[in-house]
């Protein structure tokens, strides 16, 4: 199966890459977010700069870059892509951090893996960092928020 056939079986019921050659390269943009909820003494250490393990916030965030560059190596049938923004931010909120990642790329397929990996590897990231000063953190409402360009058209999440 080749051309518009977008799945991920073969015509033998095997897993394999999609074959996007038939379409088109276009602006594709993908958003995602994710929330990290802990301790408000957690929170304060993160934004003090007193956290021991450094700071928190700029190694989440590049963590998440250097993931959405990576989204093909670690998510199996997912298209290395040429990646032409990857921006992650990283918000304080209450007794939360809300994590957006905006990805942009000119190609065949889009960018919601590459978003949604940003997110939660930065949420991990700073899970790891902190852990040790809060083990009860909990990574919540990853999502995607907005797709768009290419075939399917543009997505808006509620």
């Amino acid at each position: 199966m080749t051309g518009h056939s977008l799945t991920h079986l073969d015509a033998s019921g095997h897993a394999r890459m999609v074959d996007v050659s038939d379409k088109n390269e276009t602006f594709r943009k993908a958003i995602a977010a994710a929330e990290v909820h802990m301790h408000p003494r957690t929170l304060a250490l993160i934004m003090s700069g007193s956290m021991p393990k450094g700071d928190v916030l700029a190694t989440a965030r590049i963590a998440g870059i250097m993931a959405a560059k990576k989204t093909a190596d670690i998510i199996p049938l997912c298209h290395p892509l040429r990646l032409t923004s990857v921006s992650v931010e990283l918000v304080p909120v209450d007794d939360k951090i809300e994590i957006t990642a905006t990805v942009t790329t000119k190609d065949a397929t889009g960018v919601e893996m590459e978003a949604l990996t940003a997110v939660s590897v930065a949420a991990l990231t700073l899970y790891d960092m902190c852990k040790a000063v809060d083990r009860g953190m909990r990574i919540d409402k990853t999502r995607l928020q907005h797709k768009s360009g290419g075939r399917s058209g543009d997505y808006n999440a509620d």
